[in-house]
């Protein structure tokens, strides 16, 4: 196996997620931090990893991460915390609810 791709999760000081993914998971949080990272998390510093996955190809970090983006805030909160047996719950048509905050 070759070097590994990550797909990761960012909380921004303003709350917000950021989602990516790298081949240098440590590289690329020492840029987020520096302010050189993506412009979102440049104007919402400071920024922490809340969870990471690695994969083997980059083409499945990039799908995992196109997935993850169009999730709303309750499903990523669910991967976040490990919640994992909600995911399926949470994509439900109309799984919204009340408390579901949107992105």
């Amino acid at each position: 196996m070759g070097k590994p791709f990550f797909m990761y999760i960012l909380r921004c000081a303003d709350g917000s997620y950021y989602v990516g993914h790298t081949d240098d998971l440590e590289a690329r949080m020492a840029q987020h931090h520096a302010g050189l990272g993506a412009a979102h998390t440049r104007r919402h510093l400071p920024v922490s990893l809340v969870w990471h996955q690695e994969f083997e190809t980059r083409v499945e970090a990039l799908e995992m991460e196109r997935r993850v983006k169009g999730w709303r805030r309750v499903k990523k909160e669910a991967l976040i915390e490990g919640r994992l047996e909600d995911l399926h719950h949470l994509s439900k048509r109309g799984a919204r609810g009340r408390n579901a905050d949107p992105e």
